[in-house]
């Protein structure tokens, strides 16, 4: 590492984007010689533009999808400034200025302001309701308009477009992709695999419409449709404009810097302003503006190395592929995809099982290739491309084998990845090679694909190389490769420590925050994750009950506004009903409540409650006090349901009171967090119509008492529930059950199900825990005990006064935003 000067230089980044960011964190790796500041529109740290269609469809939080969070920048001196616009630079005075007057100085400087979507210059394109797909903001505009508006049209179907238009499926909305050729990423895929994507998202459903172009976006001050060109008209109450893409050179112009399409740049990333620089899509080399992640990536490399006075070639432009993947559909292209004179072309279609491949060929040079459904020959294919590969028999037999081996397979990655040099490039995004991965795995023990993105970035980005990760892993590996890449049940790969370990700790080093557990057992990202942030909540709050205080952010969605989110975007509403049973009067008032809320659909569900489903985000609140019902915790890790049949007091094969049991039960344990959902079901006799012998706890009545069974499983994996033991008295049926419930939170990893559970521990070890040894009995009752004393119920806390109701409300919002 070499640095250019003896005294820190003063480096400020305009953009707080992929491109720019990814720099900076290549030039903290080779000098500490700058002061750095940054500056950036948003008011989020830098996050992944690539998985803002997750952000959209709801399966991801914005804090789920940040690259680098404010602790990243604190922990490497780096002065951030978040929703500030710089407006103009001073190249002569090396000076910046921003919307807000203020103004910074600067030796070095880089421009990474990114780009913009492109509008359709049509009237009516400035109209409330027509947006962009580039940022955040655009997300959440688009959400707003889901909770309004039906109907939505997305202009363009190359990637942009169709990832808009799959969120915009999963927000409920009858969404068209308005595109002006007869195909869909015509830039990428030939006739054949564009006609299978268009199929695939049809049965999706999206809805095209193909050869259209657009004249008019209907409206008078808010968008209503859209006008075509032979006359015919779309109604939409949001357009989506994502036809493209132009860079963000507004800045740079109007500082004097030259511009073209976009900023001009060397093959060192230099403007025409003295120590400016441009990376990323708002710059253009050599007459070309990328607009994909990777080659924005080798920009930065190259540019990080020059100003940390590395030695590095010139940037020499970038040979590009695509990549989709929307909800199962992979989809990529390389190089040349349509075919001309001169091209040889091999190709094999498989429609049944949904498999396209085509290689062109300029005599024996392997020049593009195009891969539908099956893309794991996308990274060789992609280097042979790169390379200008001659086709040869060995290759093509690897490529197109015969029969099943077109499908892919593990032996075919196996010969992918050990044909590949150490230097090559696994992950295009963050500039990872094979030697990077294999390196991590072999010196540092690494495991798993989670471990390695933490560790390297590999699959940080788009994901599209995890494939190729994951057989690195396996070749490396060998045959310890299955038994040594098994996931740690309940925590991902922002930890090595595993539930036991985390346990351990929390009792031994009396932790009692889900921010000290990762502190002090070195998370290697401090924020943790989706994953390991809920189940570090429930162990503190299982280990302290009487300590710990719930928090709130670290619980999913559907437990911070109890309801169950569905796949349209609204939310489904579950009142509890004690063993199944409930009134008159209950009925009026869940029917008064549908009808006045519009609620899209009234089910009995299979738990023997009512379910309101269709509910909006911003009812939720106005719904739960006009039923004035405690919730039946639908969309918790803890009690579902009861589930009971008619038993002793109405049938006459009944043998036991199994409606009043259920009720007991239910009351009894319906406070309590547990690894998992957890679902009982209670008989009055053997014929089994509550279906007691799939539930986690299964209480069978009989003449004698009653017969209790564990470990039953309704779901994906069908499990018989095995039998416990049988008891004489409810009393004793009642330790039993809380003894049960209470070894299972004690032992139980977040989110493995009972079924999982008893295979993993064993019954012998629960009935020795439970019944043999009543020293160990006692202690966990008295533990169950205090827990049901000390747990807060959350549905009733949200509604228990005004101050709190008003909290809950807020919280909506919040979520909502």
């Amino acid at each position: 590492m070499a640095d250019l000067s003896n005294h820190r230089r003063k480096l400020i980044l305009i953009g707080n984007g992929m491109a720019g960011i990814n720099t900076l964190e290549q030039i903290l790796k080779l000098t500490n010689s700058f002061d750095i500041a940054v500056y950036g529109e948003e008011p989020y740290p830098n996050y992944n533009r690539i998985q803002l269609s997750y952000v959209l469809e709801g399966s991801k939080r914005i804090d789920e999808i940040i690259l680098n969070d404010r602790n990243w920048y604190e922990d490497n001196g780096i002065e951030l400034h978040t929703g500030t616009k710089v407006v103009r630079i001073d190249p002569d005075a090396k000076k910046i200025f921003t919307s807000e007057g203020d103004c910074a100085d600067y030796d070095a400087l880089i421009i990474a302001t990114g780009s913009k979507p492109f509008v359709l210059p049509v009237p009516g394109a400035t109209q409330q309701g027509v947006v962009g797909f580039r940022d955040i903001a655009d997300c959440h505009a688009m959400i707003e308009a889901s909770k309004r508006v039906k109907r939505a049209a997305v202009i363009g179907g190359g990637l942009l477009g169709l990832e808009a238009a799959k969120g915009l499926v999963q927000l409920g909305m009858e969404t068209t992709v308005v595109h002006l050729m007869d195909k869909l990423m015509e830039r990428q895929l030939d006739q054949a695999a564009a006609g299978m994507l268009k199929a695939e998202l049809e049965r999706q459903g999206i809805r095209f419409l193909m050869k259209a172009k657009t004249t008019e976006v209907l409206g008078d001050g808010e968008a209503t449709g859209l006008r075509f060109e032979d006359g015919t008209e779309l109604e939409a109450q949001l357009v989506v404009m994502a036809a493209g893409i132009v860079p963000n050179v507004e800045l740079a112009r109007a500082s004097g810097i030259e511009v073209g399409r976009g900023i001009v740049v060397d093959d060192f990333m230099r403007t025409s302003a003295p120590d400016v620089y441009a990376v990323g899509e708002c710059c253009e080399h050599r007459g070309i503006a990328y607009g994909l992640v990777a080659p924005l990536f080798e920009q930065g490399a190259v540019l990080a190395k020059h100003l940390a006075g590395a030695e590095t070639a010139p940037y020499a432009g970038s040979s590009v592929s695509t990549k989709l993947k929307i909800s199962g559909v992979d989809v990529f292209s390389a190089g040349e995809y349509e075919e001309e004179p001169g091209h040889r072309v091999l190709r094999r279609q498989d429609d049944w099982l949904g498999l396209y491949k085509k290689v062109l060929l300029r005599g024996n040079q392997i020049v593009g290739a195009v891969l539908y459904g099956d893309v794991t020959d996308a990274p060789q294919l992609a280097k042979l491309i790169r390379e200008g590969a001659e086709m040869t028999d060995e290759l093509y037999g690897r490529l197109f084998g015969s029969g099943q081996e077109c499908a892919g397979g593990a032996s075919k990655g196996a010969a992918a990845v050990l044909s590949m040099k150490d230097d090559e490039i696994v992950c295009g995004c963050n500039g990872v090679t094979k030697g990077d991965i294999v390196r991590v795995i072999q010196v540092d023990g690494l495991t798993t694909v989670d471990e390695i993105k933490v560790r390297t970035g590999a699959t940080r980005s788009c994901g599209g190389c995890k494939p190729l990760v994951e057989q690195l892993l396996q070749v490396v590996l060998g045959d310890g490769y299955r038994e040594r890449t098994a996931p740690k049940k309940g925590i991902c790969g922002c930890t090595t420590h595993d539930s036991e370990e985390i346990v351990a700790a929390i009792r031994e080093k009396r932790l009692t925050s889900v921010r000290e557990v990762m502190a002090v057992m070195g998370w290697s990202e401090p924020e943790g994750c989706s994953k390991c942030r809920p189940a570090l909540n429930y162990y503190l709050g299982m280990i302290w009950p009487t300590e710990h205080e719930d928090e709130r952010d670290s619980r999913f969605v559907n437990e911070r506004l109890h309801a169950n989110i569905q796949k349209d975007g609204t939310f489904s509403v579950i009142p509890r009903m004690y063993g199944g049973v409930t009134s008159p009067e209950q009925l009026r008032r869940i029917a008064e409540v549908a009808e006045k809320y519009n609620v899209k659909m009234v089910k009995v569900t299979g738990g023997q409650r009512i379910d309101l489903l269709g509910v909006e985000k911003k009812d939720l609140p106005a719904i739960w006090e006009d039923l004035d019902l405690p919730s039946g915790y639908g969309y918790a890790k803890a009690l579902r349901t009861v589930k009971t049949c008619v038993g002793a007091r109405f049938c006459r094969f009944g043998t036991q009171d199994s409606i009043a049991m259920g009720i007991r039960l239910e009351k009894k344990f319906e406070r309590l967090w547990m690894p998992a959902k957890f679902k009982m079901a209670v008989n009055g006799c053997p014929r089994n119509c509550a279906e007691s012998g799939t539930k986690d706890l299964g209480i069978v009545g009989n003449d004698g008492g009653w017969e209790i069974f564990v470990g039953g499983n309704g779901g994906i994996k069908t499990t018989v529930a095995a039998s416990l033991c049988k008891v004489k008295t409810d009393e004793e049926l009642m330790d039993v059950c809380g003894a049960f419930i209470q070894y299972y939170r004690e032992t139980g990893h977040y989110a493995e199900r009972t079924s999982e559970w008893l295979e993993r521990v064993g019954i012998d070890n629960v009935r020795d825990a439970v019944l043999h040894k009543p020293e160990v009995r006692k202690l966990l009752l008295d533990r169950v005990e205090l827990a049901l004393a000390e747990g807060k119920d959350p549905w009733r806390e949200a509604f228990s006064d005004e101050s709190l109701r008003r909290d809950y409300y807020q919280s909506v919002e919040a979520d909502a935003r």
